[in-house]
């Protein structure tokens, strides 16, 4: 092997003269090389195996893609390593000094969408700083390898490399992580239709069935949260002449408060219903299907000599969608009249079950880099049924109280929304057959 010496007047010029040092062993010093394959293996490792998880597990086919193009970057960052050491070990060979200046400019730019990335959305601090340093690094690994480029051969291809990774990274960044979750919203839709009363054996009772169609016509799935039905017998008393203003002033008062809204009228006298039934009608941690529709029945008991002169139905349906995260199955449920510790905001209603699932981000980069979270429901009973009430919280901090803000984009972030179905309101003259 040569040792280090002048230019060789015989030797190769133009587009195949190898950098001013030539990354030789005795031009390109060890501790440079050794910086230059340490920087490039500490980032190909981790977004390799990132690009691996989500290229397996990812919840769309835009991260799918996403996985598939950190680990096209960490193989190009470990051949890069190959190209350094080979150019150090054997002398200078133009091709894979190129292919050495391209894998350390991918590397550069990956690690400036983890810089984006993190400190967009991620939590935990020493992601933060590692993401940073290994973009400072990563420029100067760049420097380094350009410093000794005394020409680049095909410097148009080089750039052209250069310029459509950037283009496919940063397009992709921006579906995936800016545009894809937000593109358009997917709402199922609950439908109730009440059916004729049946009288048993001894006329002493009558059962109202009702179905409970839900129908989802998006090609999302979702997660069931909680599914709660209930059905409230409300009297109706007319007066024959206007009420007075200040009794209409408190019917609107009352009618803010109630989650059973009545209407405002002149001559109606409002008497707040009395509840029925109330039960879920859909397992919690089952899951909606794209493109799918299911119908539920429920029977409504009343004696026979029931004095309503109304019956009003009600469904609700909280949702979670299965592209923005991954949930278990919901543990044993817990009682908030045992002495669990409920955020304030549960305390000021009545009794409420709480139920607690492991849930996982739905990109590998995210799961590293946030802190964990649970998906916990509370089922708050109350005059006027059950209030099913979902949150996503770190693990740990299911007590806390969040603002207003931040549990908005939470539940953007995660896709939770509430469907809800009624008032259906049914006279006992329409429900009841004669006998």
């Amino acid at each position: 092997m040569k040792t280090c010496s002048g230019p060789d007047p015989e030797g190769r010029t133009g587009s195949h003269v190898m950098v001013r040092r030539h990354l030789t062993r005795c031009l390109f010093s060890r501790a440079e090389m050794a910086w230059v394959v340490l920087v490039l293996l500490l980032t190909a490792l981790p977004v390799g195996w990132c690009g691996f998880k989500d290229f397996r597990e990812a919840l769309t086919f835009a991260g799918c893609v996403t996985g598939a193009a950190l680990m096209l970057a960490a193989l190009i960052m470990l051949v890069g390593v190959a190209a350094v050491v080979d150019c150090w070990a054997r002398g200078p060979i133009s091709n894979f000094g190129v292919f050495a200046l391209i894998s350390t400019g991918v590397a550069l730019l990956t690690n400036f969408l983890l810089v984006l990335q993190t400190w967009n959305d991620g939590e935990k601090v020493v992601y933060k700083v590692l993401s940073i340093v290994l973009s400072v690094a990563s420029l100067s690994t760049v420097i380094l390898v350009w410093r000794r480029l005394d020409e680049i051969p095909t410097p148009r291809r080089v750039a052209a490399a250069l310029i459509v990774s950037t283009l496919v990274a940063v397009a992709n960044f921006s579906y995936q992580y800016l545009f894809q979750p937000y593109r358009r919203e997917a709402t199922p839709l609950v439908q109730l239709n009440v059916g004729k009363a049946v009288f048993s054996a001894d006329h002493s009772v009558f059962s109202v069935p009702v179905d409970i169609k839900l129908v989802n016509h998006s090609d999302m799935g979702f997660y069931v949260l909680g599914a709660e039905f209930h059905a409230m017998g409300e009297d109706v008393t007319v007066s024959r002449t206007d009420l007075a203003t200040s009794r209409w002033r408190k019917d609107a008062e009352d009618w803010a408060r109630y989650p059973e809204k009545h209407p405002l009228t002149r001559r109606e006298v409002y008497q707040p219903g009395k509840l029925v039934v109330a039960q879920p009608w859909m397992p919690p941690g089952s899951w909606v299907e794209a493109n799918d529709e299911s119908r539920t029945r429920t029977v409504v008991q009343l004696p026979s000599d029931t004095n309503f002169d109304k019956l009003t139905f009600y469904a609700s349906l909280s949702l979670a969608r299965k592209d923005r995260l991954v949930m278990e199955q919901f543990g044993s449920p817990r009682y908030s009249w045992r002495g669990v510790a409920v955020p304030g905001w549960v305390k000021r209603d009545n009794d409420a079950i709480i139920q607690t699932a492991e849930m996982q981000e739905n990109n590998a980069i995210d799961q590293f880099t946030r802190f964990r979270r649970r998906v916990t429901t509370y089922w708050r009973f109350g005059s006027h049924g059950v209030d099913v009430a979902p949150v996503i919280v770190p693990a740990g901090e299911e007590g806390r109280e969040f603002s207003e803000k931040t549990n908005r984009e939470v539940r953007s972030r995660y896709g939770l929304l509430d469907v809800l179905a009624g008032p259906v309101e049914e006279t006992l003259d329409e429900i009841k057959p004669l006998r």
